[in-house]
């Protein structure tokens, strides 16, 4: 096979989509994914309607060209019509995930043949003198002479003293998106959720679909929870692309300059953070890495809650229950759980002020996000390929180190010609790698690097035959 992708989610689907178009003389691509549907993935495989997509369809597109290529579909096919709640009054549409991935799996199904679904985990790589050869959890082999990295984000990784107090109680649900877990909190359970960003938000949305009465405590070190989008869309405004900052201090004044600037001219904060986001690849490449390493140890949570931005739908569900007293965002620490009969006593210590206190809950969620730092040991496939120094992680832990062109490093150093990475594992090189637009930007380049090697691979072939 000339070339094969391991992960079928959003990002591999989004390689193999536009590398079919670069070179529609292949014959087929084989993706290696074990869900039954490609294109769906973790984020856009959740069965529960609450969670919804984070920015408005028009906005989400596999082909950036056509930005309103989903939003068209969304209407076509039927599904806004399926559900009212979608729709806002603005006119943006903000439907469910799983919608966006039917859409993606749509489009793949165009391809026919040309997509060779693999149904199985992919087990080991290794390099041979033609390619590589994958072992598939199924018991298949498949040989291929260009392999794209596209594995998903590492589940939740519960703190130390969480999982030692609750490790396998079941009012502990350590994966929230493990289908069914949170239908069994009861209606009128106190809820704890560990973290405070939009993984809390969909756990507070999903409960309240349920009918959930109860209150609900989040709890995080910063207290940030997630922004919602401007009543009125702004526009990208600011420039921090010529001359970059070079320290993360010279950065945030930047920003903050930019935000007074923009808020002079009526404009929100929102436009300046876009700009930020779309700049990003600039800003990041231009910080040396230890202030990649201060920005990353000090600012990411503020980033993450002004830049992943909830659905209305969602913030309207929190503001109603913070407003009605069932919904509670604390800035504190965790100190000590203990079990008391059905229920679980947790000790918190206000980061404010220094006290603790203990109450109990019913239930304790961990909603603390993707653990990259833990990508190679909890990645069994990524583990087998560090082993035989195919891969390595990047300096700051959040997923694969790869070169510009997106080519995964390996213990030597050096980036291999025919192994890339796709998606958000690829962030620690490129910086911002998380929202839609910048993972179907990132997946067009990787495509068309393969493209081109593809291309240079058939002169070669042409040139020693002659």
């Amino acid at each position: 096979m000339p070339v094969a992708i391991i992960g079928g989610g959003f990002s591999g689907a989004a390689v193999a989509w536009h590398l079919l178009r670069l070179r529609p003389e292949l014959s087929h691509i084989v993706i290696v994914e074990p869900r039954a549907e490609i294109g769906r993935g973790l984020a856009y495989g959740a069965a529960d309607p609450s969670h919804r997509i984070n920015v408005p369809a028009a906005r989400m597109s596999l082909i950036p060209d056509e930005p309103n290529h989903f939003d068209d579909w969304l209407i076509a096919s039927g599904h806004l019509d399926a559900d009212p709640a979608a729709h806002l009054a603005d006119g943006r549409n903000f439907p469910a995930r799983a919608v966006f991935g039917a859409y993606v799996n749509a489009e793949i199904a165009k391809l026919g043949e040309r997509i060779r679904h693999v149904a199985a985990f992919a087990e080991d790589v290794t390099a041979t003198p033609e390619g590589y050869t994958i072992r598939c959890s199924n018991g298949e082999t498949v040989h291929a002479g260009i392999v794209v990295l596209a594995v998903c984000h590492v589940p939740p990784s519960a703190p130390t003293l969480l999982e030692a107090a609750l490790g396998g109680d079941p009012r502990f649900i350590a994966n929230p998106w493990a289908p069914g877990v949170l239908d069994a909190i009861a209606r009128d359970a106190r809820v704890l959720i560990v973290g405070s960003g939009l993984t809390m938000a969909d756990i507070v949305a999903s409960l309240d679909r349920n009918g959930h009465r109860g209150e609900i405590v989040a709890v995080s070190r910063r207290g940030l929870r997630s922004r919602g989008h401007p009543a009125v869309p702004s526009e990208p405004y600011g420039d921090f692309a010529t001359e970059p900052a070079r320290t993360v201090r010279a950065l945030v004044r930047r920003v903050r300059a930019t935000v007074r600037e923009a808020a002079r001219k009526g404009k929100s904060w929102h436009g300046v953070l876009d700009q930020v986001r779309w700049q990003g690849p600039t800003i990041w490449g231009a910080l040396p890495l230890r202030e990649r390493r201060r920005l990353l140890r000090h600012l990411r949570p503020f980033w993450d809650v002004h830049r992943f931005r909830i659905a209305p739908q969602i913030e309207e569900a929190l503001d109603r229950r913070a407003a009605d007293g069932r919904f509670t965002l604390r800035t504190a620490s965790l100190r000590g759980f203990a079990k008391e009969g059905d229920r679980i006593a947790v000790t918190l210590r206000d980061r404010r002020t220094g006290v603790s206190d203990t109450s109990a809950f019913d239930a304790v969620v961990l909603a603390t996000g993707p653990a990259h730092g833990r990508a190679f040991s909890d990645n069994p496939l990524l583990g087998a390929l560090e082993a035989a120094g195919l891969a390595r992680p990047d300096p700051l832990r959040l997923g694969i180190e790869v070169d510009q062109a997106s080519r995964a490093i390996g213990a030597d150093g050096e980036a291999r010609e025919d192994l890339f990475v796709a998606g958000p594992l690829a962030r620690g090189t490129f910086g911002e790698l998380m929202g839609l637009p910048d993972v179907t930007n990132h997946a067009i380049r990787v495509a068309t690097s393969v493209a081109e090697l593809l291309r240079t691979n058939a002169s070669r072939l042409v040139t020693d035959k002659s």
